[in-house]
């Protein structure tokens, strides 16, 4: 599924979060927003995901307009800095969640929910946790299952807010590598937001740098380091 943003601006009281911008991300590519902080990525992210909305401007999901659509209706995965997982809850469970709340027309059967489950596990190389709890599990294996579950419902869009700023970095190092793999074998559309450039540069297809609200350049990182678009990337990536 490819994303469109047309022209999305977004204030909050005299403060300009989002100053007329325009990206488009390609099917099946991951794509990160970068930048400093307080420059509008998340605001950006929250836009695309439906939890914020835009006071001007579109959004297009395969060239259709979701700008008003709630987030719900969007078919979008989610794995955030605080994955958030139920400690009431075993790792099995975890993962079911999602398709646990899906409309009963749309709700897979049980034994269709544990083989999804397992699947996952599978994919995310924890099959061995099922039975466990979240307390039981590293910070790694924690972030692992939490994408797991985001991936239970078959998404069209994964959303990826600062996934693994939360570990020390030695984590961060191997789950960036794996993230990339992931992704790549599955070739689901994902956007992520990330102020830390090694982490963009290491697990991106392209790479959306922004400041104080707007996008100063749009490339993959060899065009950003080798084709800086003005100073404050030159300055931002330290390429002087």
């Amino acid at each position: 599924m490819s994303i469109e943003i047309r022209n999305v601006n977004k204030k909050f009281g005299d403060f300009t979060a989002l100053d007329n911008i325009n990206i488009t991300v390609p099917t099946g590519k991951l794509t990160t927003l970068l930048g400093p902080s307080g420059c509008g990525k998340t605001t950006l992210l929250r836009i695309i995901a439906g939890l914020e909305y835009a006071d001007s401007g579109q959004v297009l999901f395969d060239e259709m307009d979701v700008t008003n659509t709630p987030v719900q209706k969007r078919h979008i995965g989610f794995m955030f800095q605080h994955y958030a997982l139920f400690r009431h809850k075993n790792i099995a469970d975890n993962v079911a969640f999602g398709l646990t709340l899906l409309p009963k027309n749309e709700r897979p059967s049980k034994a269709d929910i544990d083989k999804r489950v397992a699947e996952l596990l599978d994919l995310v190389q924890l099959p061995q946790v099922a039975n466990a709890y979240p307390h039981q599990l590293s910070g790694g294996q924690r972030q692992r299952i939490a994408l797991a579950r985001a991936l239970a419902v078959k998404p069209k869009l994964l959303l990826l807010d600062e996934p693994f700023g939360a570990l020390d970095a030695k984590v961060r190092k191997e789950l960036r590598t794996w993230l990339k793999n992931i992704h790549h074998e599955l070739g689901i559309t994902s956007i992520m937001v990330t102020h830390d450039q090694e982490e963009a540069r290491a697990v991106s297809d392209e790479i959306v740098v922004m400041n104080q609200g707007r996008v100063e350049q749009v490339g993959t990182s060899e065009e950003l380091i080798h084709q800086p678009a003005n100073a404050f990337i030159s300055d931002f990536l330290d390429l002087a």
